[in-house]
């Protein structure tokens, strides 16, 4: 039995993230290493990523001739994933496809299509081995998906072999983060342990939080070949015992890497010296939901930081010399003078990097259902979730006006001559074109939001 495993290029309305990092299908890679060995005999399995493969889509399948395929993707990806699906089926009547992913397992009814066989909605990882050893009994569709139901529910321990890097190694030197090239993808826990009301992560998990042993996780490490490693945690700096242990273990079995982890802004200003020890020990860059600037949104947003500890945060990186990215939602009352303010703060404390998201309300979060009434895209216009899409209808200002402060907001922060001349000296010229190319991408998918008014 031929088995592909896709990873889907986002639609063309998608703002993209892709145009800056694309990185590797990790979940994708722990299905091929996972499979059991009575399996593996039986099939011939591959990842095939559409973010980077030069050939279509219609091409592989012609070449490949799979007898399953199976799709990952984010909220985004929907539409493209059910075009795939009915591709499949168009061109091979009696293929088996499926789909898994975050998206799949929070809000599962979105991939119903005649054209997908199954939707993996918990333990992917045992969903996936339960299908292909029915397939290969050849079970009917029905049948399995009637096993799959029977699960149970959503595992809190994570007790799998390591990911399947080389299942990607024709990928491997394009997958990259901002400046961290080439870079490997590491997970150490498993939901957040915090409560924001906008997050999507903590609803994966069904707000359970749980991580793996450290032994394990310098397991992993000690194989990567990569230098560059993107701790991709929800909340990598929660636990400062852990993260003690981490560093001791990095110590002790001499790995050199360098890390870019997620991290909240109160913890890194109550915890220098742990960043210290961990600058110390390759963390390079930090990326932190700062949110706002505004001392009412952070409540609202159940964040439980201020303005000032956000302050305290930022100075603690900048002395530190560990570059931060900052995300922040920026929400409907935004007027004009709310993006001045907000952009001279982000000024004043030279902040080089950010992430402006227009606040949406993700199908699947605790605060989807009372913004209903505020959408101005249809809830089946899956490519515009993106979180960069304008969703919910500003109040002050018309569409394009908002876009359009985003925008010179981005530049605003982002273009100073004494940024790009630091980035420069940092990273080299040949990296920073590479930014300002996949940037400015991204500048002119938001000029055309600009054009059209939506």
């Amino acid at each position: 039995m031929k088995v592909l495993l896709i990873r889907p290029k986002p639609h063309k309305e998608t703002i993209g993230l892709q145009h800056v990092m694309i990185c590797e299908p990790l979940e994708l890679e722990y299905l091929v290493s996972n499979i059991p060995e009575k399996i593996k005999t039986e099939i011939s399995i591959k990842i095939i990523d559409l973010i980077v493969e030069k050939k279509s889509y219609e091409e592989i399948m012609i070449k490949e001739k799979p007898d399953f395929v199976l799709f990952t993707g984010y909220i985004t990806h929907v539409g493209v994933i059910k075009k795939l699906a009915s591709i499949s089926k168009e061109l091979y009547p009696k293929i088996i496809t499926g789909v898994g992913g975050v998206h799949s397992e929070v809000v599962s009814e979105d991939f119903k299509s005649e054209y997908i066989d199954f939707i993996y909605d918990k333990n992917g990882i045992d969903g996936f081995n339960l299908t292909l050893d029915m397939l290969l009994e050849n079970e009917t569709v029905e049948k399995i998906n009637m096993e799959l139901g029977k699960l149970g529910p959503k595992k809190t321990i994570f007790n799998y072999k390591y990911p399947d890097r080389s299942s990607v190694s024709k990928y491997r030197s394009k997958y990259y983060y901002m400046f961290h090239s080439p870079c490997a993808l590491i997970k150490t826990s498993f939901g957040c342990p915090y409560n924001c009301s906008f997050c999507f992560c903590k609803e994966i998990t069904n707000g359970k939080y749980f991580r793996r042993e450290i032994e394990d996780v310098l397991g992993e490490l000690e194989i990567i070949k990569e230098d560059e490693v993107y701790i991709v945690d929800d909340d990598f700096l929660h636990d400062t015992k852990y993260l003690l242990e981490f560093i001791n273990g990095l110590k002790r079995k001499n790995i050199k890497k360098k890390f870019l982890v997620y991290g909240r802004a109160d913890f890194i200003a109550e915890n220098k010296d742990i960043l210290v020890k961990l600058k110390n020990y390759g963390l390079q860059a930090v990326i932190v939901g700062i949110e706002s600037v505004r001392e009412q949104d952070l409540k609202e947003y159940n964040k439980k930081t201020t303005k000032n500890i956000n302050e305290e945060c930022i100075n603690i990186l900048k002395e530190l010399e560990i570059e931060l990215y900052a995300t922040l939602i920026i929400p409907l009352d935004f007027t004009r003078n709310d993006f001045r303010e907000l952009t001279s703060w982000l000024r004043r404390l030279n902040v080089r990097f950010v992430n402006l998201q227009p606040l949406t309300p993700l199908p699947g979060t605790e605060i989807f259902e009372s913004y209903l009434d505020d959408l101005l895209v249809k809830r089946e216009q899956y490519e515009l979730w993106d979180m960069a899409h304008v969703v919910l209808k500003p109040e002050f200002m018309s569409i394009r006006k908002f876009y359009f402060e985003l925008l010179i907001s981005y530049y605003r922060i982002i273009m100073r001559p004494k940024h790009v001349l630091a980035l420069i000296k940092k990273y080299g010229i040949k990296s920073n074109l590479k930014m300002l190319v996949g940037s400015s991408f991204v500048s002119f998918q938001y000029i055309q939001k600009i054009v059209r008014g939506y």
